[in-house]
């Protein structure tokens, strides 16, 4: 908890989070790829205040990559302070990252976070006399125990897992926002998104009275609006 404190006191937006989270409100929305380059602009090329706003931008913007990574090892009572370890790690990805990389900044921090936290349970073991690899150091959230062993495994897969779950709940967020109620209709029913059976052009076009054609046109309509959307 006192990591938590004093990550709000140098990052005032923590604070926000924290109390934001006690309510269930969501995280601050994820960036477009294009708004995520721009920051990292400003933050080599601008003045000392850009760059700090810049910056501040991109961990705020990043939280909700932060509290996927906490949910797989958090237990009971622990959560806050794997999140404040998280943050570190974010921190860290924010800081080092370099665009001439060619990965995503999700994948990348998705690392440099579970990093940390490895790390952290690493030290929890250095401080426990060096017990085996195999002993129990946590449990998950439906209190299963979970090893270092686990946690190195783990920590192979999770940049793909979070990059996953993101890019999951941005495309619901711009169908959400940017498709009109037809489109939205018409892309829920051709793949499916409430769960349901995934339905043909020819069923869609039954099911609202309109020509195949014409489904064919707004579902390739909304398409390319959602494609835009991730550029």
């Amino acid at each position: 908890m006192w990591l938590l404190l004093q990550l709000m006191m140098r990052f005032p937006f923590l604070a926000l989070h924290a109390e934001r989270g006690d309510r269930g409100l969501s995280f601050p929305r994820p960036l477009s790829r294009q708004e995520e380059a721009a920051l990292f602009v400003q933050m080599e090329q601008g003045s000392g205040e850009q760059k700090k706003a810049a910056r501040d931008k991109l961990i705020e913007h990043n939280l909700r990559l932060v509290s996927h990574i906490v949910s797989k090892y958090a237990r009971s009572g622990c959560g806050d302070d794997l999140f404040s370890i998280g943050c570190i790690g974010l921190i860290k990805a924010v800081e080092t990252f370099s665009p001439e990389k060619k990965i995503r900044f999700s994948s990348y921090a998705a690392k440099c976070v579970a990093n940390e936290i490895l790390m952290h349970f690493r030290s929890l073991k250095k401080n426990s006399n060096d017990v085996s690899i195999n002993d129990p150091i946590e449990t998950d959230r439906d209190g299963n125990p979970l090893t270092l062993f686990d946690l190195i495994a783990d920590e192979t897969d999770i940049a793909e897992t979070v990059d996953l779950k993101m890019d999951s709940e941005r495309l619901h967020q711009l169908i959400r926002n940017t498709l009109t109620p037809r489109e939205r209709t018409i892309i829920t029913l051709r793949y499916g998104l409430t769960g349901d059976r995934p339905q043909t052009q020819l069923e869609v076009s039954e099911k609202l009275g309109i020509s195949r054609s014409y489904v064919s046109r707004i579902e390739k309509k909304a398409l390319e609006r959602l494609r835009a959307g991730f550029d």
